[in-house]
């Protein structure tokens, strides 16, 4: 029994790390691994930036906040993810962000968010709200506290999935103008 367990402890630490047969730290693939692959693990992928992101729509709500949806995709999990970038093009900073969460007691424990948005399907006759957890919190962009001059805050927002014969609802947020957007996936 202990000859097995030495056995197999050697294996184990033989096959953790160590140097390929080129030289090179690695893995001990026998150096069957790409060259783009072991390139690929140490450099990031860049981010997108929000400027170079799709817009599907924009309005300009108060305090000349302008609002960018980016994208709205339908996934596998049975919901859709709302996503796009919240911009103060002012010289002031923005504070007035409590209209956003919206007056439903039960998101109240997300704080400062965009619980408040909702999407509508016209051709169903439904309005959907932002998800939320067990806690009462929103599956959407929390901890907004304003947006400061100049600056571009990044939001999402994750509702029921409509019918997928659905191709397009209106998403409301709070302050803002209803936007008719395409539901993509």
């Amino acid at each position: 029994m202990a000859a097995a367990l030495a056995v197999a402890l050697a294996l184990a630490v033989g096959g953790c790390g160590g140097d390929s047969k080129d030289g090179k730290p690695g893995a001990t693939d026998g150096g069957n691994q790409s060259k783009s692959a072991s390139s690929e693990s140490r450099q990031p992928a860049p981010l997108p930036q929000p400027e170079s992101t799709a817009k599907l729509a924009e309005a300009t709500g108060g305090g000349g906040i302008v609002l960018t949806i980016n994208s709205v995709t339908r996934d596998p999990g049975g919901f859709v993810t709302v996503s796009g970038q919240l911009k103060n093009p002012g010289s002031q900073n923005f504070v007035d962000t409590s209209g956003w969460v919206g007056t439903e007691k039960d998101v109240l424990a997300s704080g400062d968010s965009v619980a408040g948005a909702t999407l509508i399907d016209k051709v169903g006759k439904k309005r959907y709200y932002v998800l939320r957890d067990t806690g009462g919190k929103c599956l959407c962009t929390m901890g907004i506290v304003g947006v400061k001059a100049g600056q571009t805050v990044p939001v999402f927002a994750q509702f029921p999935a409509p019918p997928n014969d659905t191709k397009q609802v209106d998403f409301q947020l709070p302050t803002f103008p209803t936007m008719t957007v395409p539901v993509s996936g």
